[in-house]
């Protein structure tokens, strides 16, 4: 009788638990934890959009920019000056 593997959790999700975390996630960090090179990941935040997902962009100090879910629908994304 085989036994079954653990099944292991996605890319798709571990980039989903990031941004949930209360400091959310640098693009840096969901390339680290995904091994996604930055333009394959932030063309992955992009998808995310579509399908009706709120992604916050914040400016964080040393940190640099940082993305999360929004806690609250009615929460709006910050514009951050360029």
């Amino acid at each position: 009788m085989p036994t079954a593997k653990p099944k292991t959790q996605s890319k798709a999700t571990t980039v989903i638990a990031l941004l949930n975390r209360g400091k959310g996630a640098s693009i840096d960090e969901i390339c680290n934890a995904t091994k996604w090179q930055k333009h394959s990941t932030r063309a992955f935040l992009t998808g995310l959009r579509k399908k009706g997902l709120v992604i916050i962009r914040e400016q964080r100090g040393d940190e640099g920019t940082v993305y999360r879910v929004a806690e609250t629908p009615n929460e709006k994304p910050q514009q951050v000056a360029s």
